[in-house]
């Protein structure tokens, strides 16, 4: 290996220096790849449940983006234990939040929504904050019940967009929607599954590119509000206003505090992964209070709530490339993504076949993941029982119509339709109650 090329690539291994542009730009962009189709996905799987308008869903979706580039470049550049957490990864929109949040809208519209974000996202900053104080309410037992549950409670949303999306509709659950979502998650699966480098990295995204090809061969693209969009526009704060409901912002609230466990095992598994040692609590602090912050950004412009994206965290420990040029680009490219109305439109041209091909196979491994966490931390008499039955319940009773019907209004509201508050206040009680097992 010669001087030169040895230089390079130690910038590129180091936290600081400016390495060569042709080095840093493709790195960026595999990076971008692997974290943009959940700021597209989010929010428009949440436009559809609230029904909102080709424009406001283009407000969504470039609100979600630039509040996922704000996080990047903080976490890039911004002050350790303040306001980042100094490790190099890549924030998108946090899937934990999809059931509780398609939940919400569908009862208290956008406004009630993005009102328990902003709330919820306070909440986050305050975990950040105190985490070591509370952090025994959260044990993996608990942490990873969720997380299963979460995967679960999204299958049906991704088999609903596969047929279709709109039950209403005339084509619902046809042939041709159904070629459609089989050629894309064909496609993701061979890219993923015997693709190396960045086409395993960007499976879910070339599975979107060629399925929207093919929806395109069918003449199901439809241009019409790409030619109304705008080049260049500033996000709207308030545009969808805001309002308050506790039971919204109780049940929106529990899934930031869930979050914010994930994010911290994801910097744990950057820290491990990089550094080879357990991530500073200064790190740990001030990476929550920036995701949290840019989430209640994200409340007051429209947008998704932000998470540390995982898939990411793998390509950093893979690549070992940590230098903060690279996140600043990646940051970058989705700010500007972020400002041009134009390309948010194109991208709410997807067919919802395709983003449900794309997506299952996404959903499906937040459930997996789950389950590896409680295989790691050991499958016990006790761990079994509390995530059966903490799970089965979260399952259960949102698919039961009526199940509180004779108790008081709020009872229903908080319980009988998010899967995420039941299993993490079912999990956390049985864990705190059920006397821990004897260790031999």
């Amino acid at each position: 290996m010669s001087q030169k090329t040895a230089s390079t690539q130690d910038v590129l291994l180091q936290r600081g220096g400016i390495p060569p542009i042709g080095k840093a730009i493709p790195l960026a962009l595999q990076h971008v790849v692997a974290m943009v189709v959940g700021c597209i996905t989010m929010p428009m799987v949440i436009a559809g449940a609230a029904g909102v308008s080709a424009g406001d869903q283009i407000i969504m979706v470039q609100a979600s983006l630039l509040v996922a580039a704000l996080a990047i470049l903080l976490h890039a550049f911004g002050k350790k234990g303040l306001i980042s957490s100094g490790l190099p990864v890549m924030i998108g929109s946090g899937f934990a939040f999809l059931p509780t949040l398609q939940s919400v809208v569908k009862t208290d519209g956008m406004a009630g929504m993005l009102g328990a974000q902003v709330a919820g996202a306070v909440l986050g900053i305050v975990v950040g904050l105190c985490f070591k104080k509370i952090r025994f309410l959260f044990p993996p037992i608990v942490t990873a019940s969720v997380v299963v549950t979460i995967g679960i409670s999204l299958y049906d949303t991704a088999v609903n967009y596969m047929a279709g999306g709109n039950k209403a509709a005339e084509t619902y659950g046809s042939p041709m929607n159904w070629a459609l979502a089989l050629i894309t998650l064909i496609t993701v699966i061979l890219c993923g599954q015997f693709g190396k480098g960045m086409v395993k990295a960007s499976a879910t995204l070339i599975g979107m590119v060629v399925g929207y090809i093919a929806a395109a061969c069918m003449g199901q693209i439809h241009f019409d509000s790409v030619g109304t969009a705008a080049w260049v526009q500033l996000p709207e704060p308030l545009h969808f206003g805001l309002t308050f409901n506790l039971s919204a912002v109780v049940s929106l609230g529990v899934v930031f505090m869930v979050n914010a466990v994930q994010d911290i095992g994801q910097f744990e598994a950057t820290a491990n992964g990089v550094y080879e040692r357990p991530a500073e609590n200064g790190e740990v602090t001030g990476g929550v209070i920036a995701n949290n912050l840019c989430s209640l950004l994200g409340g007051l412009l429209g947008g998704s709530p932000v998470a540390t994206a995982g898939q990411n965290v793998g390509i950093v420990v893979t690549t070992r490339v940590i230098n903060r040029i690279v996140f600043g680009i990646a940051g970058g490219v989705v700010l500007v993504s972020a400002l041009v109305p134009k390309l948010s439109a194109i991208l709410i041209t997807i067919p919802q076949p395709v983003l449900g091909g794309a997506t299952i196979t996404v959903f499906g491994s937040i459930a997996m993941t789950g389950v590896r966490m409680l295989a790691r931390d050991g499958l016990s008499n006790r761990s079994v029982f509390i995530a059966g039955l903490s799970v089965a319940l979260a399952v259960g009773i949102p698919q039961t119509a009526g199940a509180f019907q004779a108790c008081p209004a709020w009872v229903g509201q908080i319980l009988g339709s998010s899967e995420v508050i039941i299993v993490a206040i079912s999990a956390i009680l049985l864990n705190l109650i059920l006397p821990k097992e004897k260790k031999s």
